[in-house]
């Protein structure tokens, strides 16, 4: 009698890559890789600006899922990256999804790193991993979004892992570390007035710039003291805020991430 075999879950690989270069004041391709799940789009700008839209062609993120970005703005570049749609993390029946994001940022360049929410469901596994390392004259900004699950659906995270770990370097010198691990329990750590107080909705984003301490006491107003909280040190500026629902949380993050470009909107992605 032959034995049974299991049979092999399908999992979701992808890997893509992108970097620019500075050709007659605008930021150009210089390299594109895109293999698997993983794709990445470039609208057409009318700026010296290059828009990349990454896009997961599984749609969505379960348990052993694994995609790899690799950004890197050349000197010069203004580069800005951001997703498709908010990234869905589904139920994990076994092992964990794993996103890891390598960007790098040459002399006298910018890049912003702004993808819109990542949603999580009940008994979602998530790891994520965030390694940028700057030029001492780079600009950088980021902004990471989780809800957990949908409110407005009736939704929400009771149980999983959702696991973030940020790695910031500027000249080679570590500049920004943090990690934040939400594992098991989830519902009862989110209720927990030292922990979120039951706001299911929360974001952290930090720019580095020299612009970043004059922001400071504008981004607190618009942020509001009940929200979040804003601080500022080493030439960077961190914003975390939270929110009762997704919608509350993105009234709030518009305004915030367009007075951290310098007045520029979000990419037109995030209003479809």
């Amino acid at each position: 009698m032959q034995p049974i075999q299991q049979t092999r879950q399908q999992r979701a690989v992808g890997v893509g890559r992108l970097v620019t270069k500075s050709l007659g004041g605008r930021t150009r391709i210089a390299e594109l890789y895109q293999e698997g799940a993983a794709k990445i789009r470039l609208p057409e700008t009318f700026s010296d600006e290059l828009e990349a839209v990454i896009i997961n062609t599984a749609g969505g993120i379960t348990g052993g899922d694994q995609f790899d970005w690799n950004f890197r703005a050349g000197p010069g570049c203004f580069l800005t990256a951001t997703t498709q749609a908010c990234e869905k993390i589904y139920k994990a029946s076994a092992g964990t999804g794993q996103i890891t994001t390598r960007i790098e940022v040459g002399e006298g360049a910018r890049m912003h790193w702004l993808p819109q929410e990542s949603i999580l469901f009940d008994n979602a596994s998530l790891t994520r991993r965030l390694e940028v390392d700057l030029a001492e004259d780079a600009e950088f900004l980021a902004v990471e979004a989780i809800l957990l699950g949908r409110k407005a659906m009736g939704e929400a995270m009771s149980a999983g892992l959702v696991r973030d770990r940020w790695r910031i370097r500027r000249g080679g010198q570590l500049l920004h570390a943090e990690e934040l691990k939400l594992d098991g329990d989830v519902a009862g750590l989110v209720a927990s007035p030292a922990v979120l107080a039951g706001r299911v909705a929360f974001a952290t984003l930090i720019l580095v710039s020299p612009r970043a301490e004059a922001l400071i006491r504008p981004i607190r107003e618009q942020i509001g003291e009940e929200m979040g909280g804003v601080s500022h040190w080493q030439g960077k500026l961190v914003a975390r805020v939270a929110a009762p629902d997704g919608f509350a949380l993105r009234k709030i993050l518009l305004p915030v991430i367009s007075a951290l470009r310098g007045g520029a909107s979000v990419p037109k992605v995030w209003n479809l």
